[in-house]
């Protein structure tokens, strides 16, 4: 039997019980349904159920931070509340022979409740901005990337199309005779910060790297620049996060994160193989052998 079922099967009959013997069945149920929530979430990293691995960016790792911080915030509130609830119902449940008496209320308690979380939303709103201006913000990006883009991505439906330029020349925004072009294959160096310019063809598209935590709406006539750094190297995937239509489940490509050496090796394989014609070395062996006739006769 799955564990989870056990859980849910010991956890009822709790409920069922604290709410026979005790007639509190509300503050019991509500108790163990805090109890149970927090314990999934402790338990479900090691089921996977969570974010997928460390973040493999300088930018992610600091996103998670930011995620564990909210997460710690909003955990201490919800047992917090959790505790005030309970502790009202056990202590104000209706009493034989008791008369519930009228209260209008706290202003003061209002206030406290009014100021607290809306000085907790604004901790956290200054204690990101760093973080999202950096992601967001061009001129925050890194000035050689910033001005030497790797890549251009067209999202559309269903797939990633990827316009590189020649070796040794920079991305232009019009595409170029000898721009590479791929299909869901996007190749950067790794371990250092990189620039593509992202945009949509048809819908509105979602560029997202979970392992990099890297996200960024494409949309319609918009040419928005993207920053990350790969802190790996290999394959991780790369998908769309936003519904864009019957096919968005198959809108799955891969990056290729690879050192500098094998990244630029990369770029002139795949010059020489959209290059290839497939007559080019016939037309070479012709211009020999018609060479060499008039070589000799010029002693």
């Amino acid at each position: 039997m799955s564990p989870w079922l056990i859980i849910l099967s010991l956890g009822s009959a709790a409920v069922l019980l604290a709410g026979a013997l005790t007639k509190k069945f509300w503050p019991a149920f509500f108790g163990l349904s805090a109890v149970a929530t927090v314990g999934i979430s402790v338990l479900a990293p090691s089921y996977r159920w969570w974010l997928p691995g460390g973040a493999q960016s300088p930018m992610g790792t600091e996103i998670d931070d930011l995620f564990y911080m909210i997460l710690i915030i909003t955990t201490v509130t919800y047992i917090a509340v959790h505790v005030v609830l309970i502790t009202a119902l056990i202590k104000f449940s209706g009493k034989p022979g008791v008369k519930a008496s009228f209260s209008h209320g706290s202003h003061a308690l209002e206030v406290v409740w009014t100021i607290v979380p809306a000085a907790i939303l604004l901790f956290i709103s200054l204690y990101q901005i760093d973080v999202w201006m950096r992601f967001r913000n061009f001129a925050t990006f890194n000035r050689h990337s910033r001005e030497n883009p790797v890549a251009e991505v067209t999202a559309r439906q269903f797939e990633w199309r990827i316009r590189y330029p020649a070796p040794g020349k920079k991305l232009m925004q019009k595409p170029q005779p000898d721009d590479l072009y791929t299909v869901n294959d996007l190749h950067v160096p790794f371990g250092e910060p990189v620039v593509i310019q992202l945009r949509s063809e048809d819908v509105l598209h979602s560029f997202f790297l979970p392992h990099l935590r890297i996200k960024q709406d494409a949309v319609p006539g918009a040419i928005i620049p993207v920053q990350f750094q790969a802190n790996f190297e290999g394959e991780q995937e790369l998908v769309c996060a936003e519904l864009c239509g019957w096919g968005h489940y198959k809108m799955r490509g891969q990056l290729t994160a690879q050192r500098k050496s094998e990244f630029d090796k990369y770029l002139r394989d795949l010059q020489a193989r959209q290059s290839d014609d497939g007559v080019s070395g016939g037309r070479a062996a012709a211009v020999v052998t018609q060479a060499t006739p008039k070589a000799e006769n010029h002693p």
